[in-house]
């Protein structure tokens, strides 16, 4: 049985949006989350506690707070939320971690932002394609800002691949976006073109992403040990979009 359990009472949220942030190809939402919690100084918000999570306790550089492994942070100003992970989610786990969190959506009025990485060997200099898929009644926001369809036939599988379905099968406003991303290595420049091209304009907020370039070699050095995780993982536990090309 999953819950979400409330650490910071003081805090107040009106129809929030949250940003998922699960390990997976190219860690981008991982990256692009943990970005938005650094920048906006976050409230470690709530706790997130399922059977198939790894029972491991977390602590931060230069302190001495001990927290799970998966948890909520909160900017009550912005109504922003973010879902923030240091451990992929089992595939055992999924559905139940989805329930969970699609209850928390709906008793909170909120809409998610999912992420996916599409693996893609691009070149140095070539800018990563970012595609929009939503469900309930999203879909209009993806085209305001004019984000771009899906090129071709795909599925987004592991966690968040459960999330969206959860989303559907509900009938929730939830978003997702899938960005070209390096199949084997962390990639901050995807993550840089989900915060620029994704949520920004998704959520009206303004995130400055000069931080996200500039480290850029630190951030994968730092991402380096889970993403070779993720690669030894089952691919149910990592979360990318994938081209379906099996029936063509």
């Amino acid at each position: 049985m999953a819950s979400v359990t409330v650490v910071a009472e003081d805090v107040s949220l009106d129809e929030p949006t949250l940003v998922e942030g699960l390990p997976g190809v190219g860690l981008v939402g991982k990256i692009a989350t943990d970005h938005l919690v650094e920048t906006f100084d976050m409230t470690y918000y709530a706790s997130i506690d399922c059977d198939g999570l790894p029972q491991i306790s977390v602590y931060e550089e230069s302190g001495r707070d001990l927290r799970p492994p998966v948890r909520l942070y909160a900017d009550e100003e912005r109504d922003l939320v973010a879902l923030q992970s240091d451990v992929p989610v089992s595939a055992s786990a999924s559905s139940d971690f989805a329930s969970c969190i699609s209850d928390w959506l709906e008793d909170h009025d909120a809409t998610a932002i999912y992420m996916s990485g599409l693996p893609n060997q691009k070149e140095a200099d070539e800018i990563p394609s970012l595609y929009g898929v939503a469900s309930g009644d999203a879909g209009d926001r993806l085209d305001e800002q004019d984000i771009d369809l899906p090129t071709e036939r795909g599925a987004v599988s592991g966690p968040t691949g459960a999330l969206l379905h959860e989303a559907g099968a509900r009938d929730l406003d939830a978003l997702g976006l899938i960005v070209e991303s390096d199949p084997q290595f962390p990639d901050p420049e995807a993550a840089r073109i989900l915060v620029e091209h994704g949520i920004a304009p998704l959520t009206g907020i303004d995130v400055g992403t000069d931080d996200l370039v500039d480290r850029a070699e630190e951030i994968s050095e730092q991402k380096e040990q889970l993403a070779q995780r993720m690669q030894e993982a089952e691919t149910d536990e990592s979360s990318q979009a994938q081209p379906l090309r099996m029936f063509q």
